[in-house]
C-alpha cells in the first residue's frame, strides 16, 4: 500500500511549488490522509504559482494551505470511524525568484544542496529527535531506536496544528530535495549528495536513482523523492 503522495508544478521561469506527504493510519487511512492533504494543498496554492509574492505573502500562503489541508483531513477523520486518527506528514516548498519558503509537519524532510554541501533544513517532529535534542540519546542511538518512527506532530490528527516555516535563498545551481522517510532512513547523506551531483544524470534520473538506492538498502517503506533545481534562473523539477 503506497501511503505517500507528491505533487509539483512550475509556473513561469523561476517559480515552482512542491509537496510530499507520507500518510499513516490503518485500513487504508494513511493513503487517504496523504491524498486529501496534497489535493487540499494543491487547490489552495495552484492559482498563486505564477504570482510574484512578497516573502510575507509566500509564508502566509504556505501556512494557510497546510492548515487548510489539516482541516480537511481532520474533518474526514472525525466523521468516519474507519479513518479515526489518520494523519500524514507534509513537507512543501514554494520557490520564486531568489527565495523559497518551506513548510512542514512530521518527519518528511527538506534538504538544501549548494556546491559540495547538503544541509537538512527541516527538523523532524519525532519522539527520537526530541530525545536527541535534549541529550538523552546519541545520534547513533537515534538512528537505531525502536521508536524512531513515532511522530510528535502530524497533519490531520488534531483540529489545530503548528506549521514550521523557514526561508531559504535560492541561487543558480541550488537543489532542493523533498523526501519521505523511506529515503532518509535508508540512504546516508553522503550518498544522497553524491547522487545529486552526478553530472551525467538529469533530475528525473537522479530522483529514480535515489529511490533505487533506498530499495537496495532494504527499504520496505514507501519512498518518495522530489528534486527542484535552479538553473540559469529557471526552477526545474524532477
Amino acid at each position: 500500500m503506497n501511503e505517500d503522495r507528491a505533487w509539483t508544478v512550475s509556473g513561469g521561469p523561476a517559480h515552482a511549488l512542491a509537496i510530499v506527504a507520507d500518510g499513516m493510519g490503518g485500513h487504508q487511512a494513511g493513503d487517504v490522509a496523504s491524498e486529501l492533504a496534497v489535493e487540499a494543498f494543491r487547490e489552495a496554492t495552484q492559482a498563486s504559482v505564477a504570482s510574484t509574492l512578497s516573502g510575507a505573502e509566500a509564508e502566509l500562503l504556505i501556512r494557510q494551505a497546510i492548515l487548510q489541508a489539516n482541516e480537511v483531513v481532520y474533518g474526514i477523520a472525525s466523521q468516519n470511524e474507519q479513518y479515526h486518527n489518520m494523519g500524514t506528514t507534509v513537507v512543501a516548498a514554494l520557490i520564486q525568484g531568489e527565495q523559497g519558503v518551506i513548510g512542514h509537519i512530521g518527519d518528511s524532510r527538506a534538504y538544501h544542496i549548494r556546491d559540495d554541501a547538503m544541509h537538512q533544513i527541516t527538523e523532524d517532529h519525532t519522539l527520537v529527535n526530541e530525545l536527541l535534542r535534549s541529550g538523552q540519546i546519541t545520534a547513533e542511538e537515534a538512528a537505531n531506536h525502536p521508536r524512531r518512527n513515532v511522530l510528535t506532530r502530524a497533519l490531520g490528527t488534531e483540529a489545530n496544528v503548528e506549521v514550521d516555516l523557514l526561508k531559504i535563498d535560492w541561487q543558480p545551481g541550488d537543489v532542493l530535495l523533498l523526501c519521505s522517510d523511506g529515503l532518509s532512513n535508508m540512504v546516508d547523506d553522503a550518498l544522497i549528495l553524491e547522487t545529486i551531483q552526478m553530472p551525467d544524470l538529469d533530475l528525473d534520473a537522479k530522483a529514480a536513482r535515489l529511490v533505487e538506492l533506498a530499495l537496495q538498502a532494504g527499504g520496505d517503506d514507501n519512498i518518495t523523492v522530489v528534486l527542484l533545481q535552479s538553473h540559469a534562473g529557471r526552477a526545474q523539477e524532477g
